[in-house]
């Protein structure tokens, strides 16, 4: 990965004043600067490992953590980068397509080497020196799991599905039928009882049933109360079931649109050449891992 460092400007101190050194000094005293450095980057890797719990350290850690934090306690050299890269890149993005916690197909090619995942909204193309480009809200997503795969000690799963996404006639349209069906018992039984009350209530009116004693304007309260109650019961079954149909329309259009049936990817999806040869110029939708 490239050392944000690199850029850094030479601070040479041309055109200020330049204080005279002391030629009596021992050249062997350490320098002040480089303690002051080594401190303050002691007190902020200490307020890091404070802030983050490493123990479970993830995606969502990630991508809170600024660059600085991230070089205060990671060891640039550890990196892991090229072909072993994208490896783990391509199988924890699969774990996160399967678990539904990114939406995404992902593809791995090897001419030239790099793992390109795209969506109905975007996409990130992940490349050997864990440089990402791309756009939208996978590239978002993309770029705490490349920062995380280029550590070591982070563990990616070796078992991952080649397939996470549905064909899109296969998706369900819902899968809370038998809380739907509970409910619609419950309204049943509250409508006959409510239904109940009433005509008892019109029995009582005509004298038909009942005597003195029967209070016939709490007959058809209760009844009212029933009914209605098992009106708002129906419309809530109603309301879930189109939700639920909706929902299950809008994720088929949406793995529709990542080519899932025609195999077409989305227009804004560029076509990497063939003869990257790894000294790819830099642009400005290109971006490091974790900054």
């Amino acid at each position: 990965m490239a050392d944000p460092d690199s850029t850094a400007s030479n601070d040479t101190g041309v055109g200020e004043p330049v204080s005279v050194p002391d030629e009596s000094a021992d050249e062997s005293d350490p320098d002040p600067d480089a303690d002051t450095t080594d401190a303050e980057m002691d007190e902020l890797r200490e307020q890091v490992e404070q802030k983050y719990d490493f123990d479970d350290f993830g995606p969502a850690d990630m991508a809170e953590m600024s660059a600085e934090e991230w070089e205060a306690v990671f060891d640039a050299e550890t990196w892991i980068t090229d072909e072993e890269l994208l490896d783990r890149v391509e199988r924890d993005l699969l774990t996160r397509v399967a678990n539904r916690d990114v939406f995404a197909r992902i593809e791995r090619h090897h001419e030239p080497p790099h793992v390109l995942a795209y969506s109905d909204e975007g996409y990130a193309v992940v490349y050997p020196d864990g440089s990402i480009e791309g756009e939208g809200t996978v590239l978002r997503d993309v770029k705490p799991t490349v920062a995380l795969c280029s550590m070591d000690s982070y563990e990616v799963p070796e078992e991952v599905p080649r397939n996470p996404l549905p064909e899109p006639e296969t998706v369900p349209e819902g899968g809370g039928e038998l809380g739907n069906w509970m409910l619609q018992a419950i309204a049943g039984a509250q409508l006959l009882a409510g239904l109940a009350l009433i005509v008892g209530g019109g029995l009582a009116t005509a004298g038909i049933i009942g005597d003195a004693g029967t209070s016939i304007a709490l007959l058809f309260v209760a009844g009212f109360a029933f009914v209605g109650v098992s009106l708002v019961l129906f419309f809530t079954v109603a309301n879930a079931r189109l939700s639920d149909k909706f929902r299950a329309e809008e994720y088929r259009d949406r793995l529709r649109a990542i080519g899932l049936e025609d195999g077409e990817r989305p227009e804004f999806v560029p076509e990497i050449e063939p003869e990257y040869d790894g000294d790819r110029a830099d642009t400005d939708s290109s971006d490091e891992a974790g900054t």
